[in-house]
């Protein structure tokens, strides 16, 4: 995660649920994330509406220089991202999972700025598939920000976050110890990964 906002919603996030899959939309305190409450917001999992926003952070809101409770979440993106973000969004409902993700912001006076993207999901009243959290923050704030209004953004690699996924072990080079050649300068080691 490249954001602060990000890592801290996430971590608290990730407190909140506990041994559940996701914690309850009522366990989520404004106060405990106030320092990240600009940058977050809830969608309502509406896939026939695109995900329409109930709650949209202060700082979410500045960067398209309007209020986005209502508007649909999908809409906002360009025509590329929206049917991946679609499928994001069924994802992180259906397999209750964490997911974060880049994207590229443009203004329509041609001005850009990279943001991250999380979605996390959460249960509503004992229910999944009403509402997600997530958090739409710069990775550093752009200087247009209040002058220029995002017009549309773009969405960039993703990954899912959680358990499963930490306990992935990723692949292992040779030792030191392994048997090792000099050839033209360089030194090969014999046997690559494990």
């Amino acid at each position: 995660m490249k954001s602060a906002s990000t890592s801290k919603l996430f971590a608290y996030w990730n407190e909140r649920r506990g041994s559940r899959l996701a914690p309850e939309r009522g366990d989520i305190e404004p106060g405990a994330i106030r320092n990240v409450l600009g940058d977050s917001f809830i969608i309502a999992f509406d896939p026939e509406a695109d995900h329409p926003f109930r709650l949209a952070g202060t700082r979410v809101c500045a960067l398209f220089g309007r209020e986005l409770k209502g508007e649909a979440f999908v809409q906002l993106w360009d025509l590329e991202s929206r049917k991946i973000l679609r499928e994001m969004t069924r994802v992180v409902a259906d397999e209750t999972v964490a997911t974060v993700a880049g994207a590229r912001a443009r203004t329509e006076q041609g001005s850009q700025a990279d943001l991250e993207l999380l979605l996390l999901p959460l249960y509503h009243r004992g229910k999944m598939h009403v509402r997600l959290l997530g958090l739409l923050a710069p990775v550093e704030t752009p200087y247009w920000v209040g002058a220029e209004h995002v017009a549309t953004l773009t969405l960039g690699a993703m990954r899912h976050l959680g358990p499963a996924i930490e306990t992935i072990r990723a692949p292992r080079f040779a030792t030191r110890t392994a048997t090792r050649k000099v050839r033209g300068g360089l030194t090969l080691y014999e046997g690559g990964r494990d």
